[in-house]
């Protein structure tokens, strides 16, 4: 995935390292003036912290000035001595221009598509279907912890947030996933930089500025335990579930499903600042749903996770256990969402009662007589059973 040396780093990762230069200048104005120095100064260091990842990567000939300005950021913060801290942040923020310099110097990309294909590329990067529903379960939690409508624009601000979090986690899931998604057919093999369309370089600087945006986001608008909640959703689904746990067991999605259920939490943390039980309690409800959702699509992809050798319960266990463990983890599903139903109110219960027994008849139907159009069935039908349900706990205490 590295670049040539002194190849020119992508628009991306420029317009990082310029929000680096510009937290650090507000970081000195904030602490000239007495303002929220800390505050601020804790803002200016994820897109910094963006810059020398990419730099690790992708672009070595950013590393010594990203990561001086990065450590030299760490002992002004540290330091509190007047004389060597602002002696310390002063280096810090020469670093940083340094670094953002760099990011500007070098070869460009010779090749330029047209904007409309680059732009179409960059948003099926963040997977907007998937993120979508994300947001869904997130402004759930939102409303759940607000006990009705939250401010609108708190609300725009959480769900920007969330979705920056969750289209960056995306962008790395593309990186990373990039020879798998080349073996597995049709579905994900001209994805855009599995089918060289995006460079690897390109994608990472996309999911690291976006994730850091979400955090810079969340932390100022929101509240930083959003934020935190957002990040370490993000980099479980990253760094946990595909790096590591898609491609080593069959369990692989039953323990990643936790990045899934993050978003929930994102969204109760905003409202409240904190989380309590109903948070959990959503949190749950996507860790139970994502093994069966997932395991009818895994159904629908069964040769191509063969061909790629990612160990889905289907390739590895074969078809009559994973539709056992549908139908056990549909049961187990249900019959929670109808065990908290106390928490959510009387909308939330009738939709899980309704919604769930659809669930179950079509996990036992497939359990019955597996098929290709029954997996399909019952995945489309997951998709559309989690949406309305997190739509009536929203709506519960709005409307009663």
């Amino acid at each position: 995935m590295r670049s040539r040396p002194h190849s020119r780093p992508g628009p991306w990762l420029q317009l990082a390292a310029l929000a680096a230069v510009a937290g650090g200048l507000l970081a000195v104005v904030s602490g000239t003036l007495g303002l929220g120095h800390e505050y601020v100064s804790a803002l200016a260091a994820p897109p910094l912290v963006a810059v020398v990842v990419a730099a690790w990567i992708a672009h070595r000939q950013l590393l010594v000035p990203a990561s001086g300005a990065l450590t030299l950021f760490g002992l002004a913060a540290a330091v509190t001595l007047p004389g060597l801290h602002v002696a310390l942040a002063s280096l810090a923020l020469a670093a940083t221009l340094v670094s953002a310099a760099q990011c500007f110097r070098g070869t460009p990309v010779s090749s330029r598509p047209p904007f409309s294909t680059v732009l179409r590329d960059y948003v099926t990067l963040t997977k907007p279907r998937i993120m979508s529903l994300l947001l869904v379960t997130g402004a759930a939690g939102m409303f759940v912890g607000a006990e009705g409508a939250p401010p609108l624009g708190l609300f725009a601000a959480a769900m920007v947030g969330l979705g920056l979090a969750c289209g960056g986690a995306s962008a790395l899931n593309h990186l990373l996933d990039r020879d798998i998604d080349r073996l597995m057919g049709k579905r994900t093999e001209k994805r855009p930089v599995a089918a060289g369309r995006v460079p690897p370089a390109r994608a990472l600087e996309f999911g690291l500025v976006l994730s850091a945006l979400s955090f810079v986001l969340l932390a100022s608008v929101v509240n930083v335990f959003a934020a935190a909640l957002a990040l370490v959703g993000n980099l479980f689904y990253v760094l946990v579930y595909t790096r590591w746990l898609k491609r080593t067991t069959s369990q692989n999605i039953v323990i990643g499903g936790a990045a899934g259920a993050v978003p929930p939490l994102v969204g109760y943390a905003a409202a409240t600042g904190n989380l309590a039980l109903p948070a959990l309690w959503l949190f749950l409800i996507v860790f139970l749903w994502t093994p069966p959702h997932f395991w009818a699509l895994a159904l629908l992809l069964k040769e191509s996770y063969a061909v790629a050798k990612v160990p889905m319960l289907p390739v590895v266990r074969g078809e009559s256990e994973t539709t056992r463990q549908i139908v056990i983890y549909s049961v187990v599903l249900v019959a929670f969402t109808l065990a908290v139903g106390n928490w959510f109110g009387p909308v939330y219960v009738g939709a899980a009662a309704v919604l769930g027994g659809a669930f179950l008849w079509l996990a036992w139907r497939l359990r019955r007589q597996p098929s290709r159009r029954r997996a399909g069935l019952l995945f489309h039908y997951s998709l559309l059973y989690l949406a309305l349900l997190f739509v009536a706990a929203a709506v519960n205490p709005v409307v009663l």
